[in-house]
């Protein structure tokens, strides 16, 4: 797609979308002010009153009225500080709960010792969150019971915290010795209502203790119970019907993208455009609704989609993003009102063209024929071809292999492998005769092989029977094109089996009527290589210098060596979003979602484990 073609793409970006990034300062000083009033709240509850007030509050009313508002007030700043990241989020809750709260706050500082001061504040930040209640109208995310495990951590970390704090101001109250491991014992025992091991001069002090300890823990008790026992709601994912429309999509468009067929990954939703002709599929990570490959349909309908994406976006008050889309969907999300940034290059061979010969192809040559001499086979078949008993087999011996390494891949892996649904993909399976004994081999999902294990020396077995010992997972790419989903192997298999399967794949692409083949993603790699060639500048050596140290962890150099072996074509990919202050969150969300940053969920407990297959990319 040439950029004038790319030009004909209408603006669908509205106006209110516009006045909303306008007035994004709007929510996060909200949350800054209200963050600020709840941590009064908790610092004024117990810090001593004006003696004048306290006396002037007594002629009114009874001081167990006074100190069970001290106690209410730090709750009440609590919630405040919890509920200030959904107030910047614009969610319409948090907005609800936190006027409410506010209010609260007003009565309470008069009650618990005439603070003006803060009541004030308090009804200051009140007025004007209603009058700019129409800058918070985001819809609530889907929820789990595991958010109560977060919520209840933190509540109780603040109360143990706000208890040790009282003792340390009012430690002059405290009768006898007082080490910080008694103060402890006070606080933990106190939020659950039984007496601890230390004593004050004043009673009236220490019932003030025992409500304030006794309410914190009533209040992260019931929170944690509440969010755990209330039914979750359901999270999003592709559902019967969508599957089934963009599997018509997909036959009509699929030839236009490499990654189109990856939208048919369980844990994606997919967001139509108005006539139901295109589709966005995405997920939501950390707060970012992040979006992968091209919209999936026909081009003259793709701004609706789009429209209705970052629609769907603003009602949440999600981040949208897009990860690896190509340069014609960059030209449409361009025109959608997003920034585009060039973030790595796919790989992709003409198998037409494809050869071995030429001192360029050398590495890739020597590296098959010397797996063809230690006997080792290929078999390409389609997964329509298999049996449930090969199927079977097939997803047990990659998951063996795989072993206990994390699940990789969200833009470019389909997450299954095997399922009868995906009859036209292609699963290309090396054998070898000479395979060492079962119990010597160590399970793992293989990298490419300048990073694979040596393999021990043994002499083939040539009456030992063949078996499995690395697999190729293609997806269809249009009718005739393949995209690599999974590229696993036994480490104990000899070097250079991931370049024997793809050059075999290549070999008998005709058989298959397959013209083209989509390779690993590789990240940054016109940057690694302009950072190589003679006389780049400081700052392009320092840039590939600092890929090459994070490569320890990401691949990104040994997957663009392992890609530029086959001497590729190279198709630039895109990551697109709103603003450059949101690059960082969605950095964080994109190695989120392709589980290069795993964080503890848990959800190895879930009833609806999804299942995520490993793409190699960087």
């Amino acid at each position: 797609m040439s950029v004038k073609q790319g030009e004909l793409l209408p603006k669908c970006h509205g106006s209110g979308q516009a006045a909303r990034e306008k007035r994004r300062w709007i929510p996060r000083v909200a949350a800054l002010l209200t963050l600020a009033i709840g941590l009064l709240d908790m610092a004024s509850a117990v810090t001593p009153g004006w003696r004048s007030r306290l006396d002037d509050l007594r002629a009114l009313l009874p001081m167990a009225v006074s100190r069970q508002a001290s106690a209410f007030t730090v709750v009440v700043g609590m919630l405040l500080v919890l509920l200030s990241a959904g107030l910047r989020r614009r969610k319409r809750r948090a907005w609800r709960a936190t006027v409410v709260l506010l209010a609260v706050s007003v009565v309470l500082h008069v009650l618990k010792g005439l603070d003006y001061e803060e009541a004030t504040g308090s009804a200051a930040l009140l007025a004007a969150l209603v009058v700019t209640r129409r800058e918070f109208r985001a819809k609530g995310d889907p929820t789990t019971r595991w958010r109560a495990i977060g919520v209840g951590s933190f509540l109780a970390v603040v109360s143990i915290v706000v208890g040790l704090v009282l003792l340390r101001l009012r430690h002059d109250r405290i009768v006898g010795p007082h080490p910080l491991s008694a103060q402890l014992e006070q606080v933990v025992l106190g939020m659950v209502g039984i007496q601890g091991p230390l004593m004050f001069v004043s009673a009236r002090f220490a019932d003030l203790v025992f409500r304030i300890l006794l309410t914190m823990g009533v209040l992260t008790i019931v929170s944690t119970g509440y969010l755990a026992l209330r039914p979750p709601e359901p999270r999003p994912m592709l559902t019967e019907e969508d599957e089934a429309r963009v599997r018509v999509l997909l036959a009509r468009r699929g030839a236009d993208d490499s990654l189109g067929y990856f939208v048919l990954r369980s844990d994606k939703s997919v967001v139509w455009s108005p006539s139901g002709k295109a589709c966005v599929a995405y997920r939501v990570v950390s707060g970012v609704m992040l979006a992968s490959g091209d919209p999936l349909g026909d081009r003259e309908a793709w701004p609706g989609a789009l429209t209705e994406f970052l629609r769907e976006a603003a009602d949440h008050a999600w981040v949208p993003a897009v990860i690896g889309c190509s340069e014609a969907g960059g030209l449409a999300w361009t025109r959608a009102g997003l920034s585009v940034l060039e973030i790595g290059d796919e790989a992709i061979l003409d198998t037409a063209t494809f050869s071995l010969e030429g001192r360029s192809m050398r590495n890739v040559r020597q590296a098959v024929a010397r797996v063809e001499r230690a006997g080792y086979t290929a078999v390409i078949q389609r997964v329509n071809e298999l049996t449930p008993q090969d199927l079977a087999l097939l997803r047990s011996q990659v998951a063996r292999w795989r072993g206990s390494e994390t699940e990789r891949g969200f833009s470019m892996a389909l997450g299954r492998i095997g399922d009868p649904a995906d009859g036209d993909c292609v699963v290309v399976t090396a054998y070898s005769a000479g395979a060492p004994p079962a119990d010597q081999e160590t399970p793992g999902t293989a990298a490419p092989d300048d990073a694979a294990l040596p393999p021990e020396e043994a002499k083939p077995d040539e009456t030992a029977e063949p078996r499995p010992r690395a697999v190729l997972h293609f997806v269809p790419w249009g009718r005739d094109g393949l995209s690599l989903d999974v590229m696993t192997r036994d480490r104990s298999a000899d070097n250079g089996v991931n370049e024997f399967l793809i050059v075999q794949a290549v070999r008998q692409a005709q058989q298959l009527g397959v013209r083209r083949i989509s390779l690993n993603f590789a990240v940054f790699r016109s940057a690694i290589e302009r950072g190589e060639r003679l006389g780049a500048g400081p700052m392009i050596r320092w840039w590939r210098g600092l890929l090459i140290f994070l490569s320890r962890w990401f691949q990104i150099d040994s997957l663009y060596r392992f890609n530029a072996k086959f001497s590729p074509t190279w198709s630039p990919r895109y990551v697109c979003y709103p603003t450059t202050t949101d690059l960082p969150r969605i950095a964080l969300a994109m190695l989120e979602a392709e589980a290069f940053l795993v964080w503890p969920r848990w959800r190895e407990h879930l009833p609806l484990r999804r299942h995520r297959s490993r793409r190699c990319e960087g």
